[in-house]
């Protein structure tokens, strides 16, 4: 990641010396300190987060917050017992479930059939998103159309990231040194 910074910026500076007018939409995230592109209405606001984490992470953080604060004061706690009750007996008979539920020390009572079966663990295609996150790729269209002076339709900006993705790049190193490591991570 620390060598995608410094080649963001470059891009990011030529892009700023061709169309000196969107310099007033570069903003820094609150959280990790990058410039950014941002939406000219979003130009003045104080506080923004990239598209990258940084605004996720926040949410939930926020999440988070609200919720314990919520679960520490008035029916709050009496809500999140009963939650926790109806979790704990999702999986009981009903007459098992109907005991712990009237019970008053919410004991957890153990179901005497047998755990099933673990799952599989996934495979490496279903674990890879099959699309961008929806906000990066937001983020990327509204760029796009910021630098174009049009609207960019988000098809265009996924065909383009897709054409972009599916390229290989060797990077810095010597084609032998790109071999070495290829062959490396995939002996023959």
């Amino acid at each position: 990641m620390a060598t995608l910074v410094p080649d963001y910026y470059v891009l990011l500076r030529s892009l700023l010396r061709a169309k000196p007018h969107l310099r007033a939409c570069l903003k820094r995230c609150r959280h990790c300190r990058i410039f950014l592109l941002t939406h000219p209405r979003n130009a003045g606001r104080p506080v923004l987060r990239c598209a990258f984490g940084c605004r996720q992470a926040h949410r939930r953080q926020e999440s988070i917050r609200r919720s314990v604060e919520y679960y520490r004061v008035g029916d709050g706690p009496d809500f999140k017992r009963r939650q926790n009750d109806k979790r704990r007996t999702r999986n009981l008979d009903p007459l098992q479930a109907d005991r712990l539920l009237r019970s008053t020390d919410h004991e957890i009572l153990v179901p005497d059939a047998e755990d099933p079966e673990p799952p599989c663990p996934p495979s490496v295609a279903e674990v890879l998103p099959k699309v961008m996150d929806p906000e990066v790729v937001a983020h990327v269209q509204m760029v796009c159309s910021l630098i174009e002076g049009r609207q960019v339709a988000r098809g265009e900006v996924l065909e383009m990231l897709a054409k972009v993705l599916r390229q290989l790049s060797i990077g810095r190193e010597r084609k032998i040194d790109h071999t070495v490591a290829w062959l490396n991570a995939n002996p023959p």
